[in-house]
């Protein structure tokens, strides 16, 4: 497939033009022309890119790729050894942050309610393109049976800030992957009894027990793992391209 094919196909997927993001989504590097092989992943660091190089990837598909608002924008250090590895081996780099985490079938969100288990009810903020959702249990959870859930499936044990009343049975829950955590008090003012996310500030402790909600702090990268990762599955499904998801652990 040639490498513009793959970006208007990407970019026809995910609707990037949709969502008001903090960097650019769609291919962030241009490399070689012709794409046989995709090496899919979290977040664009130098083990990443080497792990793609060393598995003669034509493209790296990521959540978290360059160029975010803010941030420097000279292409040295860290920043520029990575770029500079992209150009050397020809290798074209596609990002696609807050589009990824909201679609509703490969998105971030949508992978981890999968298997949670929750039923989808909405998003939070009340349209299509909110970046945090809610819904429901078939059955009530206890707080330590949901920690428990969510370690069994992201193979790492989330950290709970229990409500106020610790006994508080869990049915309908709020959610948004990696640093979603202040969405909470969106979640409380909706009355549900949880919500999970990625990363967790100090203030998030206090939120938590005086708004009467349980809190999961789950990982950033643990709770990103998945949107990429279904969106290579379905580009080898549907497309027929050559894809292999690698992750580099993070325990953040």
């Amino acid at each position: 497939m040639n490498n513009l094919q793959l970006e208007q196909l990407l970019n026809q997927t995910l609707s990037p033009q949709l969502v008001k993001d903090y960097c650019p989504n769609g291919l962030q590097v241009e490399g070689c022309t012709e794409i046989k092989k995709v090496v899919t992943g979290v977040t664009a660091s130098k083990a990443l890119i080497d792990a793609a190089v060393e598995a003669n990837a034509d493209a790296l598909l990521v959540h978290h790729g360059y160029f975010w608002k803010g941030e420097a924008e000279p292409i040295i250090g860290m920043k520029g050894a990575r770029i500079r590895s992209l150009i050397q081996n020809n290798m074209n780099l596609y990002a696609y942050h807050l589009p990824l985490d909201i679609h509703p079938q490969l998105g971030n969100n949508a992978q981890l309610a999968n298997l949670l288990g929750i039923k989808v009810e909405g998003g939070l903020e009340g349209h299509a393109q909110s970046v945090a959702m809610h819904g429901s249990f078939e059955s009530e959870l206890t707080g330590p049976e949901l920690q428990n859930r969510i370690e069994t499936v992201l193979k790492r044990k989330p950290l709970h800030i229990a409500a106020d009343d610790e006994g508080k049975k869990i049915k309908t829950i709020g959610w948004c992957t990696g640093g979603g955590q202040d969405y909470l008090e969106l979640a409380a003012k909706f009355g549900l009894d949880a919500f999970i996310s990625g990363e967790i500030s100090e203030r998030t402790t206090y939120i938590a027990r005086e708004l009467g909600i349980h809190y999961f702090a789950a990982g950033h990268h643990a709770t990103e793992r998945y949107g990429v990762k279904a969106l290579g599955g379905w580009l080898a499904k549907e497309h027929g391209l050559d894809v292999e998801f690698i992750d580099i652990d993070n325990p953040v």
